[in-house]
């Protein structure tokens, strides 16, 4: 979360740099959070097939390089195409609830994903660091000690997680049929609490 909202800081000297408008400032900071929406359908999905330990892996694995690049690049295209893929940062937390759930018994999930659910203060970390590094070093080396962080973060989790094959639907259940809750009304007022709230 901490990465997943790094617009909302270094975007203040990309914005600067860049001389962007309100609008596509607006848009810079909002594209990783667009993606990090819209992928956790799927990043969901995958988690109740492959399993969460994967999936999440997979993730902080995919943003590395994104993050990185982003300390390099110079055109506004460049920060926005960059910033769809650092969304997926985002999306991670559709992975870590089950994954973290499933290990748990019913009485005990709710605690379980509270403490997985405080990693979301990632982003009020970011408020504090990454003005602290751009003062030190410039905006350019929030992404670079980012993507550092990233990097150590997904070693530290592929050592010291596990996957159970009980967890994981396997091949049993199809996507279209993970996706037919989408038809249920209630899911959607659901989602919409969830946006408002979030």
């Amino acid at each position: 979360f901490m990465v997943w909202m790094m617009f909302g800081v270094i975007g203040i000297p990309i914005k600067k740099m860049l001389s962007l408008n309100a609008t596509e400032f607006g848009l810079l900071t909002a594209m990783p959070v667009l993606t990090g929406s819209l992928s956790r359908i799927f990043l969901g999905a995958w988690t109740d097939r492959f399993g969460g330990r994967i999936v999440l892996f997979l993730i902080m694995l995919s943003t590395v390089i994104p993050i990185w690049l982003i300390g390099s690049a110079t055109e506004y295209w460049q920060f926005l195409t960059l910033g769809l893929f650092v969304g997926l940062a985002g999306g991670s937390f559709s992975v870590g609830t089950p994954y973290v759930a499933r290990w748990f018994e019913r009485k005990q999930q709710g605690m379980a994903m509270g403490i997985f659910g405080a990693g979301n203060s990632g982003a009020a970390v970011n408020k504090f660091a990454a003005p602290a590094i751009i003062a030190a070093f410039g905006w350019a080396a929030v992404p670079h000690v980012y993507a550092g962080v990233m990097l150590v973060m997904a070693i530290l989790f592929w050592l010291l997680s596990y996957s159970d094959p009980a967890h994981v639907v396997g091949k049993s259940v199809t996507l279209r049929e993970q996706l037919i809750v989408l038809k249920d009304p209630r899911v959607w007022k659901y989602c919409q609490y969830y946006s408002i709230v979030f």
